[in-house]
């Protein structure tokens, strides 16, 4: 058996919407769109000069069904490309990606093939002795371990299996096809070519059980670098396996500790220091960048009183370190110092303080806030919800930051 190499890529999510982003700057969310794009048409220039047999998508190539057929244009021209360089590409659908979920369509080149949904299906590459067994979703939420249907290995070939799984759970994953990795041992397969979980892990190595992430960060859970991976085979042995990182756009988040800070500039300039090796990390790419500054602070309650000056400022120190930096978000978590000021402002003599407090704890606040929430859910998409947290396990936060806000202003009219 001569040796060869392929792609193993999962989770390209072409046509992810950044509405999150989209909500702050429509421009840095259409260059994040795009970035999803170039991800995908970079690892295929590296598969065709790495001169690779063949090219594996564990599921999620798309986001959800197309808004318009532009997005399985792109998708075929990259195909097409891959096609004309003699390579085979084997797709198989995830959750995102469904048989019931993608109702538009585009002829692909006859090289591609893919996995069946009903049932485990199975692909041979004769020239190489390699068999790639896989099922896709029907539907979006598959929640059987449809690898105990997977057929045994073929002796003397290359087996290699294929699924979209969160094998036995990673938050915050929907935990579809649950298995064991010995689950995946048991079928005697040489490699398993994994989807479904957005960061890069090696489950095992014997044999090589594989997550290779997506390509593209699509929201601040998702930090840092994002790839593929190629997998060299040699007499019917893994003998390399080289992460290739493909992502244009990304996501970080940065906590300062603004514990003594005694002035905004002094913030300002520590946000600077710990941003630079974040740019240098990201070279030429576009970053998006979460701020969250915690600790005790002197300038806490002028921080929340001039939060949205003070985001411009955060925004502007970030380019002055790279050109491409934005502020995704500016979280702040600070706190007024324990130690209880000298001299009260007169409407805080009336005990102000102590009179949120109790309101802030009362059951009749909470009550009304979770109303509003509901209310407010209803009218965020749904892609917007699934970006971010729960609004009501950010409540206890949100109200703390409003009575602090309060007392700043109190203080300021005084």
């Amino acid at each position: 058996m001569a040796g060869f190499k392929f792609v193993h890529a999962a989770d390209l999510h072409l046509g992810s919407p950044f509405h999150g982003l989209a909500l702050r700057d429509a421009s840095v969310a259409r260059r994040f769109a795009d970035a999803s794009r170039l991800a995908f048409t970079a690892l295929v220039t590296r598969a065709i000069a790495e001169e690779v047999a063949f090219f594996v998508v564990a599921g999620d190539v798309y986001d959800g069904d197309w808004r318009d057929n532009s997005i399985g244009l792109f998708f075929n021209r990259e195909l097409a490309r891959l096609d004309r360089a003699g390579i085979e590409i084997f797709l198989l659908r995830g959750n995102h990606d469904a048989e019931s979920v993608i109702t538009r369509s585009v002829a692909l080149p006859a090289s591609v093939k893919q996995f069946a949904t009903d049932n485990p299906s199975s692909f041979r590459i004769e020239d190489h002795k390699v068999v790639l067994h896989g099922q896709g979703f029907a539907q979006p939420a598959v929640t059987e371990n449809l690898v105990l249907n997977y057929p045994a290995q073929i002796p003397g070939w290359f087996n290699i299996g294929v699924l979209h799984t969160a094998l036995t759970g990673r938050p915050p994953h929907e935990h579809y096809v649950p298995c064991t990795p010995g689950h995946l041992r048991a079928r005697g397969y040489d490699y398993w070519a994994l989807g479904h979980i957005h960061d890069y892990e090696i489950v095992g190595a014997k044999p090589y059980i594989v997550f290779p992430g997506n390509l593209q960060g699509r929201n601040v859970r998702e930090k840092g670098e994002k790839g593929a991976v190629i997998v060299t085979v040699v007499d019917g042995e893994v003998t390399g396996l080289e992460r290739i990182i493909v992502d244009h756009a990304r996501w970080e988040e940065l906590f300062i500790d603004a514990r003594g800070a005694e002035s905004e500039a002094e913030v300002l300039k520590t946000i600077e220091d710990k941003t630079r090796p974040l740019s240098v990390a990201a070279a030429d790419r576009l970053v998006a960048l979460r701020v969250v500054l915690s600790g005790e602070t002197s300038i806490h309650r002028d921080l929340l009183a001039g939060r949205e000056q003070f985001t411009d400022e955060v925004q502007a120190a970030l380019q002055r370190v790279h050109g491409d930096i934005w502020l995704e978000r500016l979280d702040i978590r600070t706190r007024p110092p324990a130690v209880k000021r000298q001299a009260e402002p007169a409407l805080l003599a009336l005990d102000l303080g102590a009179l949120l407090s109790q309101i802030e704890h009362g059951l009749e606040l909470r009550a009304k806030a979770d109303e509003l929430i509901d209310e407010i859910r209803l009218r965020i998409p749904g892609t917007i919800a699934q970006e971010e947290q729960d609004l009501a396990a950010d409540l206890p936060a949100l109200v703390a930051e409003a009575r602090e806000l309060l007392l700043s202003r109190a203080g300021k009219e005084e």
